[in-house]
């Protein structure tokens, strides 16, 4: 592998431990700078924070690499992430939390970059093989994260921070003296119009048939946020879990949920097709999240761990059926819209959940699960209901 790769899926790493370094942690640094039993609401804040300053800034961060380079709107990003984790480490007040977390999500942003950088160095054939990779270095840092952050933050809640500012620091130097740059530089205008993160669902609301898909992708896709929100809080309430515990189950779903996806989804769709195998996904984490609801011993979540990883089924499965909506001229406009509604869904469901979590935990934590099983039923009518016709082909915008 050549060396501008390692330092892109070293970014994208980074990316994925910061989104997961968190998570542990978050609950014990809220009660410690709020002073609050309760902290379920301000988690969901700092999510959907975090989700929004992704969506706003992607396009931005993608479009100034289009026209001032790659190289140094990487650098700028991971610059800023380690200055930022540092600032995380060592924030009073919750405001202060709230501005780094804004900040995080921000330098997040450049995963747009690393696949821009991608597509600029690498020939035509090589571009799924080294895409698939890029999204295997998301899900190693994924599990990565939630571990360190658990293990570190048992011995001090800001540890972790350090840590990944130390990392974010090292990749920044392994950047500036590797990295070449991979475009030439046009500083043309930018056009503001085109930053506007909204723009792609203008399109999709003048095509009436693409909607059902488009809702399905916004409630498995807001399914997913209540992991996020609920999961540290959920196991230190019912198992009184500390933050390594916490890693630690984090880490497992994330280890299994990989497994399912790379290895199942095929045999799935080939047995099943691509609808039933939707469901069979939404079948599997429905069942784990009954049996979560209930569970009173903290090994019954370790146990189930195969059957939620079923859930990695049916995402493969929907965007596979997704690409079918839409004639192949269409394809990377489609791609623009699900990205966007994937977004909203990140914004929106932390507030949801977390607001949920707030009024069941002090009776019975683990409703909130049922609350997820809820938007699955939503979502499982839409699905049955959708039309596999001919693909559309209008462009009207």
């Amino acid at each position: 592998m050549n060396r501008p790769l390692v330092v892109i899926y070293a970014a994208i790493v980074l990316d994925a431990v910061g989104i997961g370094l968190i998570f542990p942690i978050l609950p014990a640094l809220l009660q410690d700078v709020t002073h609050a039993e309760n902290v379920a609401t301000y988690i969901g804040i700092m999510a959907a924070l975090y989700a929004a300053m992704q969506f706003v800034f992607a396009p931005v961060l993608g479009s100034l690499s289009d026209r001032l380079g790659r190289r140094p709107v990487l650098l700028i990003s991971l610059a800023g992430a380690a200055i930022n984790y540092l600032f995380l480490a060592f924030a009073p007040s919750l405001w202060l939390l709230l501005l780094g977390r804004a900040i995080a999500g921000l330098t997040s942003a450049n995963v747009s970059v690393a696949t821009a950088y991608i597509t600029d160095i690498s020939p035509e054939q090589s571009r799924a093989r080294r895409f698939g990779l890029l999204n295997a270095m998301f899900g190693a840092g994924f599990i990565i994260g939630p571990i360190l952050g658990g293990a570190l933050g048992d011995y001090w809640l800001r540890l972790p921070f350090i840590a990944a500012a130390v990392l974010n620091a090292g990749n920044l130097l392994l950047a500036y003296f590797v990295l070449p740059e991979s475009r030439t530089p046009t500083h043309e205008k930018i056009d503001l119009a085109a930053l506007n993160p909204l723009r792609p669902l203008r399109w999709v609301l003048t095509m009436k048939s693409l909607l059902p898909i488009i809702a399905i992708f916004f409630l498995l896709s807001a399914t997913g946020e209540a992991y996020g929100v609920a999961w540290a809080l959920w196991g230190t309430d019912t198992f009184g879990w500390n933050g390594l515990w916490i890693g630690l189950s984090l880490g497992t779903f994330g280890v299994c949920q990989t497994l399912a996806q790379a290895f199942l989804p095929g045999p799935a769709v080939k047995l099943l097709g691509e609808r039933c195998t939707i469901l069979a996904g939404i079948a599997g984490v429905s069942i784990a999240l009954v049996i979560m609801a209930f569970a009173t011993q903290s090994w019954v979540v370790f146990a189930i761990m195969p059957i939620f990883a079923l859930g990695g089924i049916g995402a493969p499965a929907l965007q596979s059926l997704a690409t079918r909506q839409v004639d192949e001229s269409l394809q990377g406009q489609f791609q623009g819209v699900l990205a966007s509604v994937v977004s909203l869904a990140s914004i929106a469901a932390p507030l949801g959940f977390s607001g949920v979590y707030f009024l069941v935990r002090e009776q019975w934590p683990g409703a909130v699960w049922l609350s997820v099983i809820v938007i699955y039923a939503l979502a499982i009518p839409v699905v049955l209901g959708l039309r596999l016709g001919k693909p559309e082909t209008s462009t009207t915008a």
